[in-house]
């Protein structure tokens, strides 16, 4: 296999098996496949392996705290909204701590793309429950096994009133390639939850119980316009577990919704500074 522009020469520190190497590589294709150049794009990571994930790929990057991911991102797109912006985030780290920027997010309906690792443990921190982790699942910290539910992040962004909903596993890397390139030019907030084993410390989901389980709507005719459906979809059951677009519907997204957004980014507009001088005084 070619070398890849988004490649970099960084060691991984991911055991071996880890479901982070194949959504790496689908991210690498995604974005080589949309003839992007690593300056044109920026990936904002948080806390965790997943986090981890901007380090091993040409870019621009910036790394933010634990759960925090988000609003960096946010930030970064409202200003110039010409850059491609991938958030690549855990389990934990967007549905846990980051869990209020999550539905912020998905209400203002930046156009940004969230691909969120989810491994159903703390895997940097070895391996406590996450907030995906099944009730009743053993952990090393829950030895008698978790109490609280787990959380729906299909369900709460389709309920959320996000307009791009996709779910797929790491096992799949071209399934995955291709969502991340429909929803890197979808206008608005995408989000892809990505199911991935950890090796390490999540010994129930494992690669064959993935394997044995999805299934991809592409090839079932299913109809991602159908919100009722999706969210039936969303509460399904583990025995057939469903990937590829959930949802899909036309959004206005946050810059077009702003009067001075609509036209140009904030980094084309000359900077003030007697303006802001004024203001600064005033205060």
């Amino acid at each position: 296999m070619g070398k890849n522009r988004f490649d970099v020469d960084t060691q991984s520190s991911w055991c071996p098996g880890c479901g982070n190497f194949g959504i790496l590589a689908a991210m690498k294709n995604a974005f080589a496949a949309q003839d992007l150049q690593p300056q044109e794009m920026l990936l904002v990571g948080g806390i965790g392996q997943a986090g981890k994930t901007p380090h091993y790929i040409q870019g621009n990057l910036l790394h933010g705290l634990h759960g925090r991911a988000l609003p960096m991102a946010t930030g970064a797109k409202i200003a110039n909204q010409k850059m491609k912006v991938v958030v690549s985030s855990g389990d934990g780290d967007c549905y846990g701590e980051g869990g209020n920027h999550f539905l912020a997010a998905i209400r203002r309906n930046v156009d940004i793309t969230l691909l969120v690792h989810n491994n159903q443990v703390y895997g940097l921190t070895k391996g406590q429950a996450s907030p995906t982790s099944p009730l009743g699942m053993k952990t090393k910290l829950q030895a008698s096994g978790t109490t609280c539910l787990p959380f729906n992040p299909i369900a709460t962004a389709l309920v959320s009133g996000a307009g791009f909903v996709a779910r797929s596993f790491s096992g799949n890397q071209d399934q995955l390639s291709g969502l991340i390139v429909e929803a890197m030019s979808y206008k608005g907030f995408a989000m892809i939850d990505i199911l991935q084993p950890c090796v390490s410390f999540n010994k129930i989901n494992t690669h064959l119980w993935y394997q044995n389980r999805v299934v991809d709507l592409t090839e079932q005719g299913y109809d991602s316009t159908n919100l009722q459906k999706a969210l039936a979809l969303s509460l399904a059951d583990e025995e057939k577990i469903p990937t590829g677009i959930i949802y899909k519907k036309k959004t206005t997204c946050f810059h077009e919704k702003v009067a001075v957004l609509k036209t140009n980014s904030l980094v084309e507009y000359p900077f003030a500074r007697d303006a802001m001088n004024d203001v600064l005084d005033r205060v």
